[in-house]
């Protein structure tokens, strides 16, 4: 992995770095060596049209975002250096649920710690849908309203696929499926704003240019 040295990186994330522990900025240090900088990663970037009662990108126009292989960390790590950059609070480490939902009150970005998956995006009918296997080291980028769930994980992986999900500052997530009753929920869509930083990349990276 290279390390990430750019010096816009840093102005986000130095508020939360103790100048007076020396043994917590060495750790700081090599654990952006696991992030792989921005020019040098692939982003695969889709918009997906409305399906029945779920949006998909339709209300905010900001894509599905993913970045491959963008970091090499376990669930800890790569917590913690969420909570440096400060765009996204960490939560859970879990799999992905195998029914399409929806989420109306935040955004969601998912970092893949472990095993890959094939992943359905826009609803299972959606002829507009969007699916693809990711695998550890991607991070995801939900825009709110997409719809999404697992498909399967591969035998040989099978059970060992992993995410860590997180959310923007402040925001709690809600469970929508795309039935009737949801069309009050994405109302709340429209008045979300984007992410100010990259939730991986701080001041610089590719969620900053949508």
């Amino acid at each position: 992995m290279t390390s990430l040295v750019a010096s816009s990186f840093f102005p986000k994330v130095g508020h939360c770095l103790p100048t007076t522990n020396q043994q917590d900025l060495s750790y700081f240090l090599i654990l952006i060596m696991f992030i792989r900088p921005p020019l040098e990663i692939q982003v695969t970037s889709r918009q997906i049209p409305q399906w029945n009662c779920i949006p998909n990108t339709s209300i905010q126009s900001k894509p599905l975002m993913i970045y491959h292989q963008a970091f090499e960390a376990s669930p800890e790590e790569l917590k913690q250096h969420f909570r440096m950059v400060g765009e996204v609070t960490p939560g859970w480490v879990y799999t992905m649920y195998s029914q399409t939902h929806f989420h109306s009150t935040t955004h969601e970005v998912l970092g893949v710690v472990s095993g890959s998956a094939y992943l359905c995006f826009g609803g299972e009918g959606n002829p507009g849908r969007f699916e693809t296997r990711v695998e550890k080291g991607d991070m995801i980028i939900i825009p709110a309203g997409v719809g999404h769930r697992l498909l399967h994980e591969p035998d040989l992986d099978k059970g060992s696929f992993k995410m860590v999900g997180a959310y923007p500052q402040n925001k709690t997530w809600d469970m929508c499926y795309g039935q009737s009753g949801d069309e009050e929920k994405c109302r709340n869509i429209e008045s979300l704003g984007w992410f100010q930083a990259d939730p991986l990349y701080g001041t610089d990276g590719p969620a900053l240019r949508v």
